[in-house]
């Protein structure tokens, strides 16, 4: 039998037999490999590891620890998940079921709705399903006979999918009675499939058109040990006790009402207190790095927007436009156009430039209602937006100020896990590749003087330049989009700007468009979910309590409050006649940094009863020194409570 020669992802080679399928591959290497892995990666493809392997290739065996293996083993398990539902469901009609970023749907037709308790009959049959350790399946046929079996079973939308595809050659995948469209890989058996979770169930269009029919999608989640499974529970009901919607109505700091319009945020008076800190605060910080603040309007003529290329590149995105006086305006998706118009105002000259015009500018973007939610993706929003413009020779030296001016703000939040994307050239998009290169290669450079270890985003450039995505890790581990730095060479051509150069003659001007939080309500959403609720003592709305122990007590409490609010504290009272273990319990809900608690005995000695936000009592202590050390961990903008001594 002839030998094939396999090189492994350390360098190493292992000499097999022709034709020895990928679990065979993995045995050679193994037992512990054998038994974990769920494909093969042949050149860079990946394949089922019961089909073999022929010919000389670079290998690799795919296992749950990477994300491509999270990819077949999530994919595999939606196949499991519809096999069971056609098994309890036989008139269930199959859609689609992805492997997602956390886990799997998939979509049924079934005119009678999923109820809660079918998830439970569902997981049931799936575990027997896994037990019978049936063997997965490819098996390719050509699309006419991919058209009669899937028509023959009713699978009408499967039907669909096959007649738009320009394949002649259709892969099925089969596990017993069970038969779906797909193109793999599988894992190798169900028997592979170890613990899984079915988490809800949603409505979903097919094709995602509302013109079409609106499906069932029930959504999962597998690991290959019920530990991993307890492990990942246990963290998703973190995250739903940390639910910036649910924190945001119970502490009163924002809500949506479809009456005003989905995706439009109404800011209660804590939530804009916030909001107000976080602005005050970024603006102090910008005037300090040399921006100058504007402000624009909310529309602007069609024609400003052509020119931009936005209608032409992000016309989707935008709202219809408004007929005024027979011109087309356009509620504006973006603030850049108008800060060029500031900068086109006047002739300009190198000894100007850098210019940075930072604005909080409300901008409104075309969102479906199926993909609102909460803080996190709205219709209208706030960008801490700033343009700079920038000679080309220093577009390096100001990419790198920028960057550093990210990380600042961010730590300033309490962030200091980032991961930064280099998007690179999209499909669609203006300019000479030679440009792209040169700032794409600028963008590299900017981050690693920075320190910023990053990964390239293939394609996933605005259409006038390449960008550094910063993305920031928060309490629970999870990645936020956050700040962005955009590189610009085509608007200053496009609006044909121009400064005057030391040799006296017009020169184009470069532009970074940046964002340091993203968007504020966004932004603002990830905070409450990163401290879930509990904000930092300089960001929190209420950063102390009074609590008085009965009426008595009213006007000392009343005293102590308007000495904190005095001293630049956000101070209440609670003078209700209601019991003290009572008030106490209900601002520790309202997370409350500080809970300053008054009675007969504090008055006498003229101090306060401090508890720290988390229960710890610290006992009474002077009114003048809880001030002190309050101010002082305002100032300096800590992520702590603790009072320090002395």
């Amino acid at each position: 039998m002839s030998e094939i020669r396999l090189r492994l992802p350390d360098g190493s080679e292992r000499r097999v037999p022709a034709g020895i399928t990928g679990q065979g591959v993995a045995e050679k290497i193994g037992s512990r490999l054998a038994k974990d892995a769920l494909a093969i990666k042949i050149d860079g493809r990946l394949q089922d590891l019961n089909l073999p392997v022929e010919h000389d290739a670079s290998i690799a065996i795919l296992t749950f620890d990477s994300n491509e293996g999270h990819e077949v083993y999530w994919h595999s398990t939606s196949h499991l998940m519809a096999h069971a539902v056609k098994q309890l469901f036989p008139q269930a009609k199959l859609a689609i079921g992805p492997a997602i970023e956390e886990g799997f749907y998939y979509d049924f037709d079934l005119e009678r709705p999923f109820a809660p308790e079918d998830l439970e009959k569902i997981e049931k049959k799936m575990t027997e399903l896994a037990k019978a350790a049936t063997p997965i399946t490819r098996k390719d046929i050509s699309k006419a006979d991919a058209l009669a079996f899937f028509n023959n079973r009713g699978e009408s939308y499967k039907a669909e999918l096959i007649s738009e595809l320009p394949d002649e050659a259709i892969s099925i995948y089969e596990q017993g009675d069970f038969a779906d469209l797909c193109r793999g890989p599988h894992v190798p058996s169900t028997a592979r499939i170890k613990a899984f979770k079915l988490l809800s169930i949603a409505g979903a269009y097919w094709r995602g058109s509302e013109k079409n029919k609106m499906l069932q999608r029930i959504y999962g989640i597998s690991f290959p040990n019920k530990e991993a499974l307890d492990e990942y529970v246990t963290r998703l009901e973190e995250i739903k006790r940390r639910d910036h919607r649910k924190l945001g109505k119970d502490l009163d700091l924002f809500s949506i009402s479809e009456e005003s319009g989905g995706g439009l945020v109404l800011w209660h008076p804590k939530g804009a207190l916030i909001r107000k800190t976080i602005e005050d605060f970024w603006r102090d910080e910008h005037l300090k790095s040399g921006y100058d603040f504007v402000y624009s309007p909310h529309v602007g003529r069609g024609s400003l927007w052509e020119t931009s290329g936005h209608l032409g590149f992000y016309r989707e995105n935008m709202y219809s436009s408004m007929d005024i006086e027979g011109q087309e305006y356009y509620v504006k998706p973006m603030n850049c156009p108008f800060h060029i118009m500031i900068y086109k105002n006047k002739l300009r000259s190198y000894r100007e430039l850098p210019l940075r015009y930072a604005e909080l500018g409300t901008v409104y973007r075309f969102e479906r209602s199926g993909v609102l939610h909460g803080l996190l993706r709205v219709r209208g929003f706030t960008q801490d937006d700033a343009h700079i413009f920038v000679a080309p020779e220093d577009m390096e030296t100001e990419v790198v100020t920028v960057l550093a001016f990210v990380v600042k703000m961010l730590r300033t939040f309490g962030f200091d896990d980032f991961k930064a994307y280099v998007a690179t050239r999209p499909e669609k998009s203006v300019g000479e590749n030679s440009r792209w290169e040169q700032a794409t290669q600028a963008l590299k450079v900017a981050a690693e003087k920075v320190g910023l270890s990053y990964e390239i985003d293939e394609g996933g450039g605005a259409f006038y330049g390449p960008k550094i995505d910063i993305k920031i890790k928060d309490a629970l581990g999870r990645l936020w989009q956050c700040s962005t730095v955009q590189f610009d060479f085509n608007m200053s051509e496009r609006f044909d700007m121009t400064f005057v150069g030391v040799d006296n003659q017009a020169h184009r001007p470069y532009m970074i468009h940046r964002a340091l939080l993203g968007s504020i309500e966004r932004f603002f959403g990830m905070l409450i979910e990163h401290y879930a609720g509990a904000f930092p003592v300089w960001l929190a709305p209420v950063q102390a309590k009074v609590l008085s122990i009965s009426d008595k007590q009213f006007d000392y409490a009343k005293g102590v409050r308007d000495r904190l609010r005095a001293a630049g504290i956000r101070a209440e009272l609670d003078p209700r006649s209601e019991k003290i273990g009572f008030k106490i319990r209900e601002a520790a809900m309202e997370k409350v940094p500080y809970i300053l608690v008054v009675g007969d005995k504090e008055i006498e000695q003229k101090t306060v009863a401090v508890r720290e936000r988390g229960g710890k009592d610290l006992g009474a202590m002077p009114l003048d020194d809880f001030i002190n050390r309050v101010t002082d961990i305002i100032a300096g903008k800590s992520m702590t409570t603790e009072l320090t001594r002395g």
